[in-house]
């Protein structure tokens, strides 16, 4: 009997849309909804229960990253996901960027940028006519920041948005953390 490990991995697959190449595939770490934030341990090719949110506190919607990119932080790029329902651990998305989060997180340790793409899954029926991050309102975009700046804070960090940008710079970045 074959002693391979149980799963793919993920991180390994290519970051863009091979039938679309304005697509970005997401893997999805942790669901919208979920008090648990899950994430990938490439070493191990599982996803790990990583923490739970304090009662109350939910992922406003469905978290992930682009597959084969590596960010200031050490990890893949993160994306924040638009779409009808939640998905799941490990679901592969076809998504369209919208724009990003430009980030900074500070620790004891010091700081780095941790900023967070924003896209849509490209079927999503209730985000269709969303092409840019200014098309959801400020008030989205205040309760994104709030929603990071709280999430770090669990984690004794400091978050900082220092700009919300379109989908452009969101490609950008994708093509700039590309392994």
């Amino acid at each position: 009997m074959s002693k391979k490990n149980g799963l793919a991995d993920p991180s390994r697959l290519k970051p863009i849309d091979e039938d679309d190449k304005q697509l970005l595939r997401v893997v999805i770490e942790t669901p919208k909804g979920s008090r648990n934030k899950f994430a990938f341990d490439s070493q191990q090719h599982i996803f790990e229960l990583n923490k739970v949110l304090p009662a109350g506190m939910t992922f406003p919607y469905d978290f992930g990253f682009v597959p084969s990119t590596l960010a200031e932080d050490g990890d893949p790029v993160d994306v924040l996901v638009l779409m009808d329902e939640p998905a799941f651990p490990g679901c592969v998305l076809s998504c369209r960027p919208v724009g990003v989060i430009e980030g900074e997180q500070k620790d004891k340790k010091g700081k780095q940028r941790n900023d967070r793409i924003i896209a849509v899954e490209k079927d999503a029926h209730s985000f269709a006519d969303v092409k840019t991050i200014d098309d959801m309102g400020k008030q989205f975009e205040k309760e994104l920041e709030e929603f990071f700046v709280n999430y770090h804070r669990l984690t004794g960090k400091e978050y900082r948005v220092l700009a919300m940008k379109g989908p452009d710079q969101a490609r950008k970045l994708v093509k700039t953390h590309r392994q």
